[in-house]
């Protein structure tokens, strides 16, 4: 709009060359960009079109040219070819699929011809209209025809694009649209996002209908508030074409008890010599927006020309906020405001990018469920109506320009004689500025560049949610992006730019990071762009962190920490919001599975890496997600002594819209609630801190430990709560037992001294009881089999011999796989061999026996190990009492990923019920979502979490004691030895248990591969490794690690009846 609008069509450089590579052409004939609005006079013609794929452009049919309905097929618009029927998904994450030779595309570009015919309704065929054809998405680059007549040109995949069809109409009504897609233009080159190469029309195709005169073409409306952020002005500049002397009105509308009023309003005369009304309206002290209370007003603009019967109207929703850099922060309505956000793609399983809206709306609302307050459009301008849902449920935007060149850095990189022990900074030094020329620092395409943040502007920038706008994605920096912040800036200065690429924050609003270590991050915050009297002038966002790929992320509490510590970082966006994963059948359809690069054959391919997100492909939460809302909780609640100090994290938010209550619950043999009750909570006002005293006989149950856990929730039903949303909540133990001695939940056999016999031979030693024995193994030095009421309770492995072994190794998650997996590979940790270097065993007055073994654990080709000194202790009543002595010898790795027991059960054992951290799974860095309690499952499958790519999971930590039993209540019990604690983190274990060994994990690709054994492996463990975010990014902290020292463990296993 105005003075600051780009030229529409430039001029082509090079006649000859086609505009599908050519850089100076991205649009011909297009109506200028607009906001995205589209009124009632209007049909979509989106559904069933005729379509014909060629393998180029060349080679695909004419307008022109006549052809039998036989020699084409339909496809479903909004969507891909690839995902119906022709040709193949291809995902990279930054390599270009194509040889890189900008504008170049290869000769061999499949092309697909749309084409379709539309009535005119009767009622747009009046004298003085203008009929345009609009397309939301297509990619890559398209060509369109009305009634074989050439109408125009675009490119630019997730940028609208509109053309005046009125002279192509025939007055017959028998119109025909036709359409020639390019799966590869000169746009491929800067639209190298993380993503499936997935072409088509994929998003709304329209046909609407204008007044040719007296009509309101575009508008742009902003919002202003005072220096005390209370009395506010309606900023709007209005396109317009008048025929003669007329009047535009503008009113801005509230609703109060579901009735509209209008607060203010405004009148103007416009005359035909004019096509642009700026105006102002002054409001008193109107309701404020923000992503915490995002109220919405109405303005409505009114065309009143004295020819027209029937005015011509228009709506457009409003907020009132301010987006302010300030105080060297990002500021809304004068307050800093926090990000807790997430990266989104556009993704469907079935449908790639062609997202339903419902599919979105879900999206968005599980988003609020989870605090998740911001949102970045990676890499792209979403589908505009997800800009309306996020202008009415609450987010901050970063609104992204359709543009990232990634790709260039393999080109360059690749041929480069680079010293493998550089790191990543130093990597960049090196490619960046030769990356760059291609593009990004290339005079060449600076239109181009323009054309898409030009593009971006224009279609969302009436959204109140967007206060961020960005110059693209991963695309380096140059004198293009220079250009583009200079659009922006002239454009619109009532938000704030950000390009992470600009590493020196020269152009930008801030400072942005994509996933530093906790240490550097705290580094940046006191250094970069620091002043020598310890001032900043920008803040610092990590657009892309805690990158959330299978088992993860980790790190999130860490994070947060952090920015709860320096107010200049201001939050950030996790990588990212779901998996990407596409929905392949199998032979039977519960045996298909999510694809991922290289799953369709594809070449090249970047593997699993589209699958990194906080939810599955199917869009359902993954464990990653709960820790999410953990950390992002708006209200922190802590119990201090007997007070409850609650911390008030909103930004805007005081705390009268909540409500509390409280739990008191013991566990022994069943969960025992003791009290229950409401608080009375102050109304602590956004960032501030108060202290409420607890019930005093909520600390002195003293039967058994006690647990307390206070909750927030709503106390107005939102959207977003499906009858399980709780705000924030903390757990505390209360109180500790005045008898450390429990109820027991088990029905053992209590035998005597006399009750046990022991039968060595040259192989085997055997303990057996009136209803129980145990078998140690003197050859391999440990437990053999374990048999309770005649029901095999523990059973040799066929490749150990052995029921129980000490273990090291787990499945390596995703975030494991880049460096730690590879490091404990090289030191043989999943290889280890055993070697009995001695045994005994002898009976004690209280009718015990003891086995000693001492075994030395160790991988062939290399020499260090493990020693292993094991006690264990048969007692009369069947029990076993396990002690091992573990000592690292040799050249050892520094880490390992656990150390513990791996176990071999029976398969009967399906029932799991354990005291400790659930429901779900937990690691060191990954816990806060559990809460301790008494937790149970009838099928372990569901223990399991299905990661869409097979790996370590399942683990629970913090138990006191866990049971396996079988449909009549036969199995056994594990816990610390000599736990008599119920104290977390002290007498605790971690836990998994599966029917899928480690190998078949790790070599699944799917989970359909999944091979279920005849037997449930267990892993008792007294260390496990976190999981951190090394997929791309830092691995778990020092204290999350396991390392291999001295170790000395012990566990307690018990037989259990019903």
């Amino acid at each position: 709009m105005g003075s600051s609008k780009i030229e529409e069509m430039p001029q082509q450089a090079d006649p000859e060359r086609p505009d599908f590579m050519n850089p100076a052409v991205f649009r011909r004939s297009t109506l200028p960009a607009r906001s995205y609005h589209i009124p009632s006079t209007s049909l979509l013609l989106n559904g069933s079109w005729e379509f014909k794929m060629t393998r180029s452009p060349w080679e695909a049919p004419e307008p022109t040219e006549g052809s039998s309905e036989e020699d084409w097929s339909s496809i479903n618009v909004p969507g891909h070819w690839q995902l119906q029927g022709w040709g193949k998904p291809n995902y990279t994450n930054t390599q270009f699929p194509i040889p890189v030779c900008p504008p170049f595309v290869p000769t061999e570009n499949p092309t697909g011809t749309y084409r379709r015919k539309f009535q005119i309704p009767a009622e747009w065929q009046i004298e003085n209209t203008e009929i345009r054809l609009r397309f939301d998405g297509v990619d890559s680059a398209y060509h369109v025809w009305v009634n074989k007549s050439l109408v125009g040109y675009a490119q630019g995949s997730r940028n609208p694009s509109e053309y005046n069809i009125t002279p192509y109409l025939q007055a017959d009504d028998n119109n025909e649209i036709f359409v020639r897609v390019y799966q590869w233009s000169d746009a491929t080159y800067i639209e190298d996002q993380d993503q499936w190469w997935l072409s088509g029309i994929f998003r709304d195709v329209t046909l609407i209908a204008l007044p040719v005169n007296d009509r309101l073409n575009d508008w742009f409306i902003r919002t202003d508030l005072d220096s005390e952020y209370t009395d506010a002005t309606l900023l709007a500049s209005i396109d317009f074409q008048v025929s003669e002397r007329s009047a535009i009105a503008v009113n801005l509308i509230d609703s109060v008890d579901g009735m509209s009023q209008i607060v203010a309003s405004t009148e103007s005369i416009v005359e035909p010599a004019t096509s642009k009304l700026d105006l102002s309206l002054p409001v008193a002290n109107p309701r404020k927006w923000n992503a915490e209370h995002p109220y919405l007003y109405q303005v409505e603009m009114i065309l009143k020309s004295p020819g027209s019967k029937n005015p011509f109207k228009t709506t457009q929703r409003v907020g009132f906020r301010k987006v302010e850099h300030k105080r060297g922060l990002i500021t809304v309505n004068g307050k800093a405001i926090r990000l807790r956000g997430v990266n989104r793609h556009d993704h469907h399983p079935l449908f790639g990018r062609a997202v339903p809206l419902d599919f979105m709306r879900q999206d968005l609302l599980l988003m609020k469920a989870h605090n998740v307050n911001a949102l970045r459009c990676s890499h792209y301008p979403p589908d505009p109506r997800l800009l309306d849902m996020a202008d009415e449920l609450g987010f901050w935007v970063i609104d992204e320009a359709d543009l990232e060149c990634h790709g260039f850095y393999d080109a360059v990189a690749r041929p480069m004689d680079m010293d493998e022990t550089l790191g990543y900074e130093e990597r960049k030094a090196m490619t960046f500025p030769l990356c760059g020329v291609h593009t990004s620092d290339n005079p060449v395409w600076r239109e181009a560049y323009i054309d898409r943040v030009h593009s971006l502007l224009q279609r969302d920038k009436n959204h109140t949610s967007v206060i961020i706008w960005s110059m693209g994605n991963e695309a380096f920096f140059g004198t293009c992006h220079r250009s583009m912040v200079e659009y922006v800036r002239a454009f619109d200065p009532t938000r704030l730019v950000h390009y992470e690429g600009d590493i020196h924050a020269e152009t930008t609003d801030m400072y942005s990071y994509m996933y530093p270590e906790i240490d550097r991050l705290r580094s940046l915050a006191a250094t970069e762009g620091v002043t020598s009297n310890s001032k900043f002038e920008k803040p610092i966002i990590l657009c892309e962190y805690a990158h959330a790929m299978g088992n993860g992320p980790g790190l999130l509490a860490d994070y947060e920490k952090c920015f709860d510590e320096i107010p200049r970082l201001q939050g950030g966006f996790i990588w990212e919001w779901a998996n990407h994963g596409l929905w392949v059948n199998g032979a039977d359809k519960k045996d298909g599975f999510y694809a991922y690069g290289g799953d369709f054959d594809d070449y090249p391919n970047d593997g699993t890496f589209v699958m990194d997100g906080l939810l599955n492909s199917a869009h359902k939460p993954l464990p990653g997600l709960l820790e999410l809302k953990r950390a992002f909780e708006p209200v922190k609640l802590e119990v201090r002594g007997q007070a409850l100090v609650l911390k008030n994290r909103y930004d805007f938010l005081d705390l009268s819209n909540l409500q509390a209550s409280y739990k008191l619950e013991a566990f022994a043999n069943q969960t025992i609630t003791l009290a229950t009750g409401t608080l009375k909570l102050p109304n602590v006002t956004a960032g501030q801190s108060a202290e409420i005293t607890l019930p005093t006989d909520l600390f002195q149950y003293g039967a058994h430990p006690a647990y307390l856990t206070i909750t927030l929730e709503q106390r107005e039903k939102v959207e977003w709560d499906q009858g399980t949303y709780v705000v924030a909540w903390t757990q505390v133990l209360a109180s500790k037992p005045s008898n450390k001695a429990l109820p027991n939940s088990i029905s053992s056999a209590q035998g005597t001294k006399n009750d046990i016999a022991i039968n060595s031979t040259k192989t085997t030693v055997s303990i057996g009881g009136t209803n129980w024995s145990f078998e140690f193994d003197r050859i391999r030095g440990h437990l053999r089999k374990w048999t309770y009421n005649s029901t095999p309770i523990l059973e040799p492995h066929a490749d150990t011999g052995l029921a129980m072994i000490p273990g090291f190794w787990r499945p390596p998650t995703d975030n494991d796989v880049p460096s730690a997996a590879p490091y404990w590979k090289r030191f043989g940790v999943n290889t280890l061999m055993n070697q009995l270097r001695s045994f005994d065993f002898s009976a004690a007055e209280d009718g015990s026996v003891c086995i000693e073994s001492e075994t030395f654990l160790s991988p062939p080709v290399l020499s260090w190990g493990w020693k292993c000194v094991a006690r264990y202790i048969v007692k009369s009543n069947g029990s076993l009492a396990i002690s091992m002595k573990l000592q690292p010898t040799g050249t050892a790795p520094k880490t390992v990923p656990r150390v513990g027991l791996n176990l071999r059960a029976n398969s009967a054992l399906q029932s799991a019920r354990w005291l400790g951290l659930g429901p779900g799974e937990s690691y060191p860095d990954k816990k806060a979502a559990q809460k301790f309690g008494l937790w149970d499952v009838e099928d372990i499958s569901s223990l399991q979490t299905v990661y869409d790519i097979p790996q370590e999971n399942g683990n629970r930590m913090d138990t006191v004691w866990v049971e396996l039993v079988t449909s009549n209540g036969t199995g056994f019990r594990a816990a610390p030895l000599e736990s008599t604690a119920m104290n977390r983190g002290k007498a605790s274990l971690n836990w998994t248990a599966s029917r899928h060994s480690d190998q078949t994990v790790e070599t699944a690709r799917h989970p359909c591969d999944l091979v279920e054994e005849d037997a449930v492996l267990v892993r008792l463990d007294d260390q496990v490794a976190g999981v951190g975010t090394a997929a791309c990014g830092p691995g778990p902290m020092d204290e999350h690690v396991v390392k291999v020292k001295d170790t000395t463990l012990g566990m307690l296993l018990e037989p259990v009846s019903s």
